[in-house]
């Protein structure tokens, strides 16, 4: 059987990596450079498009659990972004060139895979395994063949925060620190007293959206300005949340706060921490710049907003990946519905491994669904969810632990524990 790998993103080159160090050669379509996504910019792989955060660290976190999974199962985006890691307090947030810099290296030079660019317009499996990893942009004929294929093609729309240059900041006005001190200080944060927040709001939701009609926007990815319009405090208990900060100011809490993360190893860029944002350039020039501390801002890039396509992947898929009707065609990344940019890694993770189990006759490779990586296996492929929507780790989606325990930090530490004792049990049988 041959190998083909369609998309060298985050799940494709998981999915390409482990073909390839289980001994098999490996062919890796990718349409850059000929052709670019509206959200792409770069002809590099495994691009990060929306943030630089890969989410928290610690294995007691949701997040932090899909990785060390990922890693004990050889992943190689995690080491990578471990290696390529920026100051953000708990999360792991990475210098996205350097990260994508070295995955396009170690894909390029491995001795099993072969690069192909090339815009492929059709699945054709024959003698061959496929692995479909083409992102939530999947757009043209590829995107026609794959509703032929599957005859269920759903869409959502995803936004992006804008990132602002370091020297443009006011720094008489902003204060560094990481929430309840996580971190040190590897956040600038923007304080609102209650006077300068309702001014902000005000302005935001009355600014003009590149868009005029609306669109079913992933939760996590909601754009700030129709998060305002849900409520005028919205925002202060979503992503301007002051909890866990003092301003040295003051001595207090801030009314609100914008928090900039920093978007590269030298610290010369930072984004606005949760703005996804659907509005025009000059309003966010307009309306960003009240932001305390950027009222003379310099915007490296605008938030933008990009049509993201999923498919309805319960009734689709098996939870190795595989298409139900065929499966020597398999699906990875946000396509299937994971949501984040780990959890598109983590089943190209799968798919690679469950495609080569398949050429050598051998079962599936699934986990159980008290590891993190098993829980969104179920979830991608449980025919029981009537309305299917995109999802990421959390540890909503794991079994309860028995007895029930009442302190949550105690508990998540639990659940992780109990996650990795079942993965390395399971890891016996590769």
């Amino acid at each position: 059987m041959k190998f083909k790998v369609i998309g060298a993103g985050l799940a494709g080159v998981e999915a390409a990596w482990h073909i390839a160090q289980a001994g098999y050669d490996v062919a890796l379509y990718e349409m850059k450079p000929l052709n670019h996504s509206p959200a792409h910019k770069t002809d590099l792989f495994a691009e990060l498009v929306c943030s630089n955060s890969l989410k928290a660290m610690r294995i007691e976190s949701a997040a932090g659990l899909l990785k060390e999974e990922m890693n004990r199962l050889g992943s190689l985006t995690v080491p990578i972004a471990r290696e390529c890691a920026v100051p953000a307090g708990g999360a792991l947030a990475v210098d996205r060139n350097e990260f994508s810099k070295k995955i396009t290296d170690k894909i390029k030079t491995h001795k099993n895979i072969t690069v192909v660019n090339k815009i492929v317009e059709k699945i054709e499996s024959d003698d061959t395994l496929i692995i479909v990893a083409t992102g939530p942009l999947t757009d043209g004929a590829l995107a026609e063949n794959i509703k032929l294929i599957t005859g269920n093609y759903l869409s959502f729309y995803d936004a992006a925060a804008p990132i602002v240059t370091a020297r443009s900041i006011d720094m008489s006005r902003v204060f560094s620190a990481s929430r309840y001190d996580r971190g040190g200080d590897d956040y600038f944060n923007c304080p609102f007293n209650k006077d300068e927040y309702e001014k902000f709001i005000n302005e935001l939701i009355h600014a003009k959206s590149s868009v005029i009609h609306d669109f079913d926007v992933y939760e996590g990815c909601m754009p700030i300005e129709k998060l305002a319009k849900r409520g005028f405090d919205a925002p202060r208990f979503g992503p301007m949340k002051p909890v866990g900060l003092v301003d040295p100011d003051t001595g207090h809490r801030p009314w609100a706060c914008v928090q900039l993360r920093r978007e590269n190893a030298k610290g010369t860029m930072f984004n606005l921490v949760g703005f996804q944002t659907n509005l025009k350039f000059g309003e966010q020039k307009r309306v960003f710049s009240m932001i305390p501390g950027l009222e003379n801002a310099e915007f490296v890039r605008y938030g933008v907003m990009h049509r993201n396509s999923f498919i309805n992947s319960p009734q689709l898929l098996n939870s190795d990946f595989s298409l139900k009707k065929n499966p020597n065609i398999f699906f990875a990344g946000q396509i299937t519905g994971v949501e984040g940019y780990m959890e598109s890694a983590s089943s190209g993770i799968l798919a690679g491994i469950n495609a080569v189990r398949r050429a050598e006759n051998k079962s599936p490779f699934v986990l159980k669904n008290d590891t993190m990586l098993g829980a969104l296996s179920e979830y991608i492929s449980d025919t029981s969810v009537k309305n299917f929507q995109p999802l990421g780790a959390n540890f909503g989606i794991l079994p309860p632990i028995e007895p029930k325990i009442k302190d949550k930090k105690e508990r998540y530490k639990a659940l992780s524990e109990r996650a990795l004792s079942s993965l390395d049990t399971s890891m016996e049988s590769l």
